[in-house]
Formats: structure tokens, sequence, C-alpha cells
């Protein structure tokens, strides 16, 4: 993480000489996380696709004031959540669902597989039941907590990285992660325990 954040440390201050490649290897690099961090709160791919450019303008026009205090793209990590929070706010449109994440990136959810089962359309349907009852969990967990475990389990940040992300204590990082996954396993645990009755 050190070598990759003086790689970015390098191209920053590559653009802040006035070199506009590179702070395109900057944006190819992270293009695709802020796609999909934006997503988390905005569901028209149309507008997804504004907000990320106005992101990466945003951050180009303040990249002269960027000292290197923070990781680079933990402080375009905040320019694109304030960014798609405004957004919300000036539009008034409601909270994007987990559900609207594309499936490649539902799969990197560690979802319990059901126990010790042949695959058949049982369950199969099963399965997809549970990734419904986790992806309806997710969307009703508090910004906080969804953005926590959305660090954690699909981008698969360490607790330190969150923190610094999130601008908040270790111990509270360690907290929302805790009570997201215990919201989750909550809404889970009936479908679990029908199909452990299936399994004896």
């Amino acid at each position: 993480m050190t070598k990759e954040r003086d790689a970015d440390q390098i191209l920053v201050q590559c653009v802040q000489k006035g070199d506009k490649q590179a702070f395109e290897l900057l944006v190819l690099k992270y293009q695709r996380k802020i796609i999909r961090l934006v997503s988390f709160f905005v569901k028209d791919q149309a507008e997804v696709e504004d907000i990320v450019q106005e992101i990466f303008i945003k951050a180009y026009k303040a990249l002269a004031s960027f000292r290197g205090e923070s990781a680079f793209y933990t402080w375009l990590y905040r320019i694109g959540v304030n960014s798609a929070k405004n957004h919300i706010i000036s539009q008034k449109r409601r909270m994007i669902t987990s559900s609207d994440i594309d499936a490649r990136e539902k799969e990197l959810f560690h979802v319990p597989v059901l126990p010790n089962e042949p695959v058949t359309p049982d369950t199969v349907l099963a399965s997809k039941q549970l990734a419904e009852l986790v992806n309806e969990a997710m969307d009703t967990l508090p910004d906080e907590l969804r953005t926590a475990i959305s660090l954690r389990e699909i981008d698969g940040l360490s607790y330190e990285e969150i923190a610094e992300m999130m601008d908040c204590p270790l111990g509270t990082v360690r907290s929302r992660i805790f009570r997201a996954r215990e919201i989750i396993a909550n809404r889970i645990r009936p479908l679990m325990e029908i199909a452990l009755d299936k399994s004896r």
C-alpha cells in the first residue's frame, strides 16, 4: 500500500507541474472504483457517468492544493462521496438499492453457502433468495454502516484504510462493520434455519 501511495504521489506531483497525461493515468487507475462508489448512491447510469466526470474535474482543479497528507484515493473518495450526496440532495432521489450493483460485484459479498447441499433447483433458488435478503439488508443500513461494510467486503480495504477514508477512529470502523454484519445476519438467519432443517 505504501508503494502504491508513493506511486500516486509521484503522479500527483507530475500533474501539479502541468503533466496532464499523469492525471489521465490516475483517472484510468481509479475510474472503476469511483463509478462503483457513486453507483451505491445514484441509480441512473447516465447520472452516475456525469457525476464521475464532475468528480474528476473537481479533483483536477483542486489537485494544486493536494499535499499528500492522506493517500490520493482517500482524498478522491471523499470528493466522490460528497459529490454523490450533494446530487441526491439536489435531485431528491432515493438511495440506490444494493440489488442494482452489477452481478459481478454482488459476488464479492461473502454470502454464506447453504450447508453441504448438492446443486439442485431448490438450492439454487435458496441461494438466490439468500443473496436477495443480503441485498435488501444492505439497502436498509444507515449510510455510514453501508459505506463501511462495502469498503471492507467489496473493495477489500483494511480497517485502518477505512478509518482514514471515512475520517473516523479505528474503533468506530470496527463497530460499524460489526453492526452491519449483525443486521445482515439477522435478516438471513430465518432462511439459513430453513435450509438447515431441510438438510437434516
